[in-house]
């Protein structure tokens, strides 16, 4: 086959895809976890049963794949955070901020411990402390992290504290336990 018609037959693969993913997502916040099934998502997106089936093989890979686009879309965005101009310091307070606001907008008890025992999420964890902990890095070698914790532990300690958003109701809230945590890091003067 041409490359053109390739390229068009794994955009439209693509799109179909995204929009099974996004009826999921639309679903699971209207009904529940429980509520998201192969024949509501078939009608949601106007795509057949059967082709449905053919892009994804039960509800649960449905779930798992919607899941792992948006844990990919949270690191790329805090990859994007890490390589901005700034000084270390403030890279690092961002994509704290960042992370806390991800953290606040979780899901629900019940999709969090559907979801979160995927093999993707360990990946995605390991990915999320080792960017923390090199930024703490880079901070560190310009004197604005303390420097007798090693970084991985500051990591782990950031990480830790920062999920506490999930249970705060304001974003002021939110701000405050960064500003928290980042006095933490902070080098003696």
């Amino acid at each position: 086959m041409p490359k053109l018609w390739n390229d068009t037959i794994e955009a439209h693969r693509a799109t179909v895809r995204d929009a099974i993913l996004n009826a999921a997502a639309a679903l699971v916040t209207e009904h529940g976890l429980t509520g998201v099934t192969m024949s509501r998502l078939a009608e949601a997106t106007g795509i057949g049963r059967a082709t449905l089936y053919k892009y994804f093989p039960d509800v649960e890979a449905v779930l798992h794949a919607w899941h792992e686009r948006q844990v990919t879309q949270h690191l790329t965005h805090l990859a994007a955070i890490r390589d901005q101009p700034g000084t270390p310091m403030d890279r690092l307070t961002a994509a704290l901020n960042a992370y806390a606001g991800m953290t606040r907008h979780r899901h629900d008890a019940a999709i969090t411990t559907a979801l979160h025992r995927a093999a993707h999420v360990t990946a995605a964890h390991q990915q999320l402390t080792t960017l923390i902990e090199d930024l703490i890095t880079d901070a560190v070698t310009a004197g604005h992290v303390r420097a007798d914790v090693p970084a991985a532990e500051l990591a782990g300690y950031c990480l830790h504290a920062l999920t506490a958003s999930s249970s705060l109701d304001s974003e002021a809230a939110v701000c405050r336990l960064v500003t928290v945590t980042v006095t933490g890091l902070r080098a003696a003067v």
